[in-house]
C-alpha cells in the first residue's frame, strides 16, 4: 500500500492536531492537554502516526521528545495544515453568521498608523462585515507567523538573510525613524541650551534605552549605527516589542527609543514626546508586502493588497508634490 493511501486510511484530523501541538510543546502530556485527550490516547495516536508513516517521527528523551530529521518535516507540515484549517473554519463560521469572510495578516508598527489603517478602512467600506485581525509588531514576529501559516500575508521586511527563499516581497514605502524621549527630558533642555548644536551618540548611550529585540531589522540597524559611531550598546536597556508598552515607558521615565515617525507623530504634536536632532535609519530598507512563495492569496487578501498599494502610491505622490 502506498504511503498516501496509508495516511488517508489511518490518520484523522485529531492525529494532525496532535502533531501540530507537539511542534510547540516538548512533552506528550502537554500536547494531549492542548487537544483535549488523555496521555494514553495521545501515546496510541502517536504510535498510529509513526506506523502509518513507516518511520520514527520523534526521539524520546528524559526532558521530552525531539523530532527526528524526517519528523521535523512532518511536524512542520502538520502545523501549517492545522493553521490553515483553523483559518478556514473561522472563515466558514463568519460566513455562516452572515459575515463576508475573514482577513488575518501581520503588520509592523511603523506601517500601521498610515498605510495599514487606511487600507483596512478602505476594504471595510467595501465589505463592512469582513472580519479583520492584525497580528505582530516587528518584522521578526510577523515572519514567524507567516512561516507558520498563522497569517495570510504581512506588511514588513525580511528579518533574516534567507527569508527571500521563503517569502516574496513587494516594496510599499519607506519608514522614517526618529529618536524620541519624553517632553521635558534633560536631553531636550540640553539641546535647546546649546543653541541647536547636535547631540552625539556618545552622549545618548549613557541614558537608558527601550530597544526592540536583536532579531528585528530596526534593532540591527540601530546596532550598526552604534558601531559606526564607535560607541557601545547602552548598558541600561529594556527590550520591548510592544509599541504601547514602549510609549508608556518613554513617558514615565528618562529612557530613549527609536520609533517610526508615524507612530510618534501624534504624541509629539500633543507634547507628550519630543524628537531629538539625530539622523538615524538612512539605510533602512522600505517595508512592503510579504507573502509565502508559490501560494496564491485569497480574494479578500488580494483586494487588501490592492488597497495597500493604492495607498502607498498616493502617499508617494503627496510626498513628491510637497
Amino acid at each position: 500500500m502506498s504511503l498516501t493511501r496509508r495516511l488517508v486510511n489511518r490518520l484523522k484530523l485529531k492525529h494532525w492536531a496532535l502533531l501540530s501541538a507537539l511542534a510547540d510543546t516538548p512533552t506528550l502530556n502537554q500536547a494531549a492537554a492542548l487537544i483535549n485527550v488523555t496521555q494514553p490516547s495521545a501515546t496510541k495516536m502517536l504510535a498510529d502516526i509513526e506506523q502509518a508513516f513507516g518511520f520514527a517521527i520523534f526521539e524520546r528523551h528524559a526532558r521530552g521528545m525531539r523530532p527526528t530529521p524526517l519528523g521535523i518535516e512532518v511536524v512542520t507540515y502538520a502545523r501549517h495544515t492545522q493553521a490553515s484549517l483553523d483559518r478556514f473554519l473561522e472563515d466558514m463560521e463568519v460566513r455562516r453568521r452572515g459575515g463576508h469572510g475573514h482577513l488575518v495578516f501581520g503588520a509592523i508598527m511603523g506601517a500601521a498608523p498610515d498605510l495599514v489603517a487606511a487600507a483596512v478602512a478602505d476594504i471595510k467600506r467595501e465589505r463592512p462585515r469582513l472580519g479583520v485581525r492584525i497580528l505582530g509588531e516587528t518584522s521578526d514576529q510577523i515572519g514567524v507567523l507567516l512561516e507558520r501559516h498563522e497569517i495570510e500575508l504581512a506588511v514588513g521586511r525580511f528579518a533574516g538573510p534567507l527569508d527571500h527563499n521563503k517569502f516574496d516581497f513587494c516594496p510599499l514605502s519607506d519608514e522614517p525613524l526618529r529618536i524620541v524621549v519624553r517632553s521635558g527630558h534633560p536631553l531636550v533642555q540640553a539641546f535647546q541650551q546649546r543653541d541647536h548644536d547636535g547631540l552625539g551618540w556618545d552622549e545618548l548611550v549613557r541614558w537608558p534605552w527601550v530597544l526592540q529585540t536583536l532579531t528585528s531589522p530596526a534593532r540591527l540597524m540601530l546596532e550598526d549605527q552604534f558601531a559606526q559611531a564607535q560607541v557601545s550598546t547602552p548598558q541600561d536597556v529594556i527590550e520591548c516589542s510592544s509599541i504601547f508598552a514602549t510609549l508608556q515607558l518613554l513617558q514615565s521615565g528618562d529612557a530613549i527609543a527609536m520609533l517610526p515617525e508615524s507612530v510618534v507623530r501624534d504624541h509629539v504634536r500633543a507634547s507628550l514626546l519630543a524628537t531629538l536632532p539625530v539622523d538615524v535609519g538612512q539605510d533602512m530598507k522600505a517595508f512592503g508586502i510579504l507573502t509565502r512563495k508559490n501560494e496564491a492569496l485569497s480574494d479578500v487578501a488580494t483586494a487588501f493588497v490592492g488597497h495597500l498599494q493604492a495607498r502607498a502610491q498616493s502617499k508617494a505622490a503627496q510626498a513628491a508634490a510637497s
